[in-house]
């Protein structure tokens, strides 16, 4: 991103030289060296890039809320179509000066800005670093983009998050698997917008579940549907999260990709963190991909490890007693 802005600083974006600075959605290792810290303030809904932010002394917060004003807002494009126009949306909205898009040709800036044309007078359109930047000032040109309240089969979804136009096959697989009863204690890790919990929900003997998701806006989305004394709301990133007490049992449909690349090794990371969380009889339940090699990972966090159902595209995978020397 550096190199973008600070290529477009140097060819007609001029900031505001007072007030605040609005980031939407920057990663975490983002280079953000050409812009006043001080005035800084990133919105950042997944749980290890806030983090990141925060202890590099930015200001972050999951979402914004309340009516600031900014000088200049800034919108770091995301993969996902809606969302990013959601986001430009909220930064023509809550911004009185100049509305930055940047963001990777792999994402989606081009068609984004395409769009934007019609509507706005862009000052400013540069590329460079297989992305592009552009800037115009903020006005009511993408009211219409703005984020609207979802309904998927009773559950409440939001632009960007995962699954957000209806229920994971993936999970509906793995809810027909799970037994009627998992445990006293269960942790839902990676819940999304809590189609799992949902559905764990029936079972009497449940005492306690903890739903653990990294992406606030879809905890949100599980906050507003979801309404009993056994649950516990958690935002963490789910492979360094611990539960109050070991529980009785994991479910969870681990993501598999980092950005465009698919990345097993989050998969082994759930799996792992699964097994610190369990008690010495605990019981894991998983889908996964067909293709994902995690039986090796679970053969050595775990006793025992099964496949119990499937087809062509998922597993269903159990496993039993996670391995004390691991825990």
């Amino acid at each position: 991103m550096s190199a973008r802005l600070s290529l477009a600083l140097d060819s007609g974006l001029e900031l505001p030289e007072a007030g605040r600075i609005l980031l939407l959605h920057p990663a975490g290792a983002a280079d953000l060296s050409a812009l006043p810290a001080d005035r800084l303030l990133a919105v950042q809904p997944l749980r290890p890039d806030w983090v990141a932010l925060d202890r590099r002394g930015i200001a972050a917060v999951p979402e914004l809320d309340g009516e600031e004003r900014f000088a200049a807002a800034v919108v770091f494009v995301p993969r996902a179509k809606d969302l990013a126009r959601a986001l430009v949306a909220l930064a023509c909205r809550v911004t009185d000066g100049p509305v930055v898009i940047d963001g990777a040709k792999t994402d989606g800036v081009e068609p984004l800005l395409k769009a934007l044309r019609p509507r706005a007078d862009l000052q400013g359109n540069l590329s460079k670093a297989h992305g592009k930047i552009a800037w115009f000032d903020a006005g009511p040109v993408a009211e219409d983009w703005a984020e609207a309240p979802r309904e998927v089969d009773g559950f409440r979804t939001r632009p960007g998050v995962f699954s957000a136009d209806g229920i994971d096959p993936a999970s509906a697989m793995l809810a027909g698997h799970l037994p009627e009863r998992p445990g006293g204690h269960v942790v839902d890790l990676g819940a999304g917008w809590g189609y799992l919990s949902a559905g764990l929900l029936g079972d009497a003997g449940l005492k306690r579940l903890d739903l653990v998701e990294a992406d606030h806006r879809a905890l949100s989305c599980a906050r507003a549907v979801i309404d009993d004394p056994r649950v516990a709301f958690h935002w963490a990133d789910a492979r360094e999260w611990r539960p109050e007490g070991a529980a009785d049992a994991v479910v969870m449909n681990p993501p598999f990709h980092a950005g465009r690349a698919a990345d097993p090794g989050l998969g082994r990371a759930f799996i792992e963190a699964a097994a610190r969380m369990l008690t010495g009889s605990g019981r894991l339940w998983m889908v996964a991909n067909r293709h994902l090699p995690y039986e090796q990972t679970l053969a050595e966090f775990f006793a025992q490890a099964e496949e119990i159902g499937g087809d062509g595209r998922f597993k269903i995978l159990r496993a039993e007693r996670p391995s004390r020397r691991r825990r």
